[in-house]
């Protein structure tokens, strides 16, 4: 593979606007909701609340003495550079593979945000079945790993389907 075609981190902006709208979406949700608040987009199935994580993902170790806050800061930073190093090593032509990898980083790095600087993480979104079933909120941050997580997951079907066409 000629080394002209090495590198994808010209897709460094998407993760740039995922920071971007990460952080607007959390400032918008702490200047006008209450904590706990629900306000029903989708009665019954989708709301926007306001609420504090200072754990990870489902609220692990949410419940941990504070040092927490800077194992999953430090596994965020770990994470965002090996992500940047794949980047920046990855063939221009995987695109899927290149977009799925900048949404991960946009959202670690939305959410690295929050945990240094305010010692957790805004969530807003909720989603749920009338007052019965309630999915953990989250955030755009959120939102764009698991896309990106989805996309890798799509793309190791994909591009070994293409690759041995």
């Amino acid at each position: 593979m000629p080394e002209a075609n090495k590198g994808s981190l010209g897709w460094l902006w998407l993760s740039l606007v995922v920071i971007a709208l990460d952080q607007l979406t959390k400032w918008i949700a702490v200047s006008n909701l209450g904590m706990y608040q629900q306000v029903p987009v989708i009665p019954d199935l989708f709301s926007f609340t306001l609420a504090y994580n200072t754990g990870a993902a489902f609220s692990f170790l949410a419940d941990a003495a504070g040092w927490q806050r800077w194992l999953f800061a430090a596994i965020a930073v770990v994470v965002s550079v090996v992500l940047c190093v794949w980047l920046s090593r990855l063939d221009r032509s995987k695109r899927l593979e290149a977009v799925a990898l900048a949404l991960i980083l946009g959202g670690a790095l939305g959410n690295l945000y929050d945990r240094v600087v305010l010692g957790h993480v805004i969530d807003f979104i909720l989603v749920h079945w009338q007052q019965d079933w309630f999915f953990p909120a989250f955030n755009i941050a959120d939102s764009a790993i698991s896309v990106g997580a989805a996309c890798l997951i799509l793309d190791m079907f994909v591009g070994k389907k293409s690759s041995q066409s």
